[in-house]
């Protein structure tokens, strides 16, 4: 698109006021850069941010993923004390079964993430036995433990990084819908407006996830992103759990977490396949055939539950990429940054996601050793060098 008069200005603009976009916002206020405009078409967290399942955990067999989420469980154990609100983080801990094949994988992934910092060990089956009487755990071979570990609310942590964003002077706009990228040859100069007004920018952070593959085509840009639907299946368990914390179960590759109501919350991580999805038009709730394997997972590992009923479902989409870890990269135009392409795991690294970017934005490079920016670097899907797991398991790997 040409260059255009424009009505606004401002070092930066964020285009998405989803997770991502105001982790952002919050990241370059903390740095003192303040004078920026989220841009985001509905209101803050209204897109697949509320769709998250929350899971808060470090075991990533990616080191630089794992030191994000490190960084993200710290501003989540602080956000009292950072936000001065309840952000909905529960600290229940995250236990990971795995069977025998696994095991060795599991044992250097965790020794891998102790090395950029995360709490995380080894522990007996009759520890998790103890945590979790009603389960079956004779298929397992090996357990990893990270005792800080849990769950929490996206949508409430995204209202917060908005909220603490705006008090320092950060302009955030609902209603707000971003049409096109202005530009002005190789480079991108701000960002036009569904109402005709055009903001101009030093920097325009494309922070639309779902979305971002089709907005960023229109310039020649190639973002591979797959939008796939995830389902969620919220259970009664019929008895009283006590206080129990997030099971990844890697043997019949489901999750399930407390849920602040009481119910469970079930995940399949059955992730090879992808039902690929519109993100505008998708069914907003479990199919048949996904309450079916929910009943037969959870009854596997639950076989106590015989009382156990569905009391609700949702889908939310992930926007993949060809690894399964995002993009957080300076774009193929000056001035455009990317954070995309979150694969499932945006929530719990979203703190460190907001500081990548702002280290970007403002020294082009990260300020953490353990993060490289170069990991996450969009032209790595051209190079062929993708960021995969160094201890990958079978029948697992995408998330892991």
């Amino acid at each position: 698109m040409t260059e255009t008069a424009v009505t606004e200005t401002a070092a930066a603009v964020i285009v998405g006021g989803g997770l991502e976009g105001a982790a952002t916002a919050w990241a370059l206020a903390d740095r003192g850069v303040t004078d920026v405009v989220v841009c985001e078409r509905g209101t803050v967290a209204s897109g697949m941010t509320g769709k998250s399942s929350g899971i808060v955990r470090c075991h990533y067999g990616v080191g630089s993923l794992a030191a994000m989420a490190a960084y993200g469980l710290e501003v989540f154990e602080k956000a009292e004390e950072i936000f001065g609100t309840d952000i909905g983080f529960r600290q229940t801990g995250y236990v990971v079964g795995v069977g025998e094949a696994n095991v060795d994988a599991m044992r250097k992934s965790l020794a891998a993430q102790r090395e950029v910092g995360v709490q995380t060990e080894e522990i007996d089956k009759s520890d998790v036995a103890a945590m979790w009487p009603t389960a079956d755990l004779e298929p397992f071979a090996a357990f990893g433990w990270e005792e800080r570990g849990g769950y929490g609310d996206a949508y409430q942590t995204a209202q917060a990084f908005a909220a603490s964003a705006r008090a320092a002077g950060v302009r955030v706009r609902q209603g707000a819908a971003v049409t096109e990228l202005i530009t002005n040859g190789e480079k991108v100069t701000g960002v036009r407006l569904a109402d005709g007004t055009s903001i101009g920018a030093d920097t325009v952070v494309v922070a639309t996830g779902a979305w971002t593959a089709p907005f960023l085509a229109r310039y020649g840009i190639d973002v591979p992103i797959k939008v796939h639907r995830e389902q969620i299946v919220m259970i009664d368990p019929g008895v009283e759990l006590g206080a129990v914390p997030v099971f990844s179960d890697l043997v019949s590759l489901q999750y399930v977490r407390p849920d602040v109501r009481g119910e469970i919350l079930f995940g399949n991580s059955d992730l090879a396949e992808l039902e690929i999805a519109d993100p505008d038009s998708y069914l907003n709730r479990a199919t048949e055939e996904f309450i079916d394997l929910t009943v037969d997972k959870v009854g596997t590992r639950f076989p106590d539950w015989t009382e156990a009923a569905i009391s609700s479902s949702y889908a939310g989409c992930y926007d993949v990429t060809p690894d399964w870890n995002p993009i957080i990269s300076a774009g193929p135009l000056d001035g455009l940054v990317i954070a995309a392409g979150f694969s499932g795991h945006g929530f719990k690294i979203a703190p460190a996601v907001g500081r990548l970017v702002a280290d970007i934005v403002v020294d082009g490079r990260s300020s953490d050793p353990r993060i490289p920016e170069t990991d996450f670097r969009f032209s790595r899907f051209a190079q062929g060098d993708l960021l995969t797991t160094r201890f990958p398991y079978v029948g697992a790997g995408e998330m892991r």
